[in-house]
């Protein structure tokens, strides 16, 4: 081949590779003009993790911490998961069922002797795919308090939901024959391992969970207990200003929502549930099969069909198979999107209100996953 021949061909070459590029932007540019179009470099933020194929490939953080120290949000900025906790409450369930110490079909009045009546027909099976019927603890809290204004009404735990759920004598419907989202559900969850293990519940995350799979910096967050290093605080945005909106009357329970984590952290434990660390296949599959309530299927409050299994929503997603959770709490915005066949995690953590979590989830998640026919 002459030498103009080869700068033929090699102009060529480029502007088909110029071409492509064009027709194909990079993914990592896109989420940035996304997040950066968002999210100022001054305010509350997001942390963004994409896992493809068991390996990390976008880890990255957009705007502050906190309005105070103005840290900048990076991968190993802790935020509260919110309800991504389930997820761990749940896991810990079953490593106790593993251990031959807990079974599924146990009722709330075996664990718990003192529960009332109404707990004889609510199984641990019950509580973790939200067919349990128990009712609403913060809507008892509310309740209880009346007209107080919440920063005024005293931070309620684990063992606080137990004992207000003690002194009621109904429940919404009978067990296992409908599906509604129970946060009082996981509370008990979390009082159930420590029944049973002898453990605190932050001890029992911390040992079988967390130290064994080096998530150093995750933790239940207990004030006056331990720390969050590298915290991010919650903000809502109100009257055009930010305001830092961290804590409320529900924020110390710890099973429905109590975790604090990074992106780092994160990323052993989307290896831990994709290489089964804790938990085998088979011990996993219970956790992945959708309930199925006795009056028929499982439904949101506004009538829409829900699949659940224990800490997970299952619904597919355009044609793939998908394991999924969303957080909501005062001032945080969490979402998990996991698609295990393709392989491909997103997470987007966020410390502020305003935000859609799950929607950004899988705007970044459609950047890699490939049309199904």
């Amino acid at each position: 081949m002459n030498h103009v021949a080869g700068r033929v061909l090699c102009t060529a070459m480029m502007a088909f590779l110029c071409r492509v590029s064009s027709a194909q932007p990079d993914p990592a540019r896109q989420i940035d003009a996304w997040f950066h179009g968002t999210i100022s470099a001054h305010s509350p933020g997001a942390a963004v993790l994409v896992v493809k194929d068991g390996r990390p490939i976008f880890r990255r953080g957009y705007g502050v911490t906190d309005l105070r120290t103005r840290d900048r949000i990076d991968e190993h900025t802790n935020f509260r998961l919110a309800s991504l906790t389930k997820q761990f409450t749940a896991t810990a369930i079953m490593l106790l069922v593993h251990d031959g110490k807990l079974r599924y079909e146990q009722s709330l009045t075996e664990i718990f002797p003192g529960f009332p009546a109404y707990g004889k027909s609510i199984t641990i099976r019950n509580l973790l795919n939200h067919t349990s019927g128990l009712l609403d603890y913060e809507q008892l809290l509310a309740k209880q308090y009346g007209d107080l204004a919440d920063d005024r009404i005293p931070q309620i735990k684990d063992a606080g939901v137990l004992a207000l759920l003690e002194r009621a004598s109904t429940t919404s419907f009978p067990a296992g024959t409908k599906w509604k989202y129970s946060n009082s559900g996981y509370c008990l969850l979390a009082m159930v391992v420590e029944e049973v293990s002898g453990k605190s519940f932050g001890e029992f995350l911390q040992e079988r969970i967390f130290a064994r799979l080096r998530m150093t910096h995750t933790l239940a967050y207990e004030k006056g207990k331990n720390q969050v290093a590298h915290r991010a605080y919650g903000h809502t945005l109100e009257g055009g200003h930010w305001r830092e909106t961290d804590q409320s009357s529900t924020s110390a329970t710890l099973g429905d929502g109590g975790v604090y984590t990074s992106l780092t952290d994160l990323v052993h434990w989307d290896e831990a549930l994709g290489e089964h660390t804790l938990l085998s296949e088979e011990e996993i599959e219970p956790a992945l099969s959708a309930v199925e309530p006795t009056s028929g299927p499982a439904r949101e409050t506004d009538g829409r069909l829900v699949s659940y299994g224990f800490g997970w929503f299952l619904e597919p997603y355009k044609g793939h198979a998908r394991m999924w959770h969303y957080g909501e709490t005062v001032g945080f915005r969490t979402a998990m999107q996991r698609f295990p066949d393709d392989p491909l995690t997103v997470i987007v953590l966020c410390n502020r209100a305003d935000l859609d979590a799950p929607g950004l989830a899988l705007k970044v998640a459609d950047l890699y996953l490939k049309p199904r026919p």
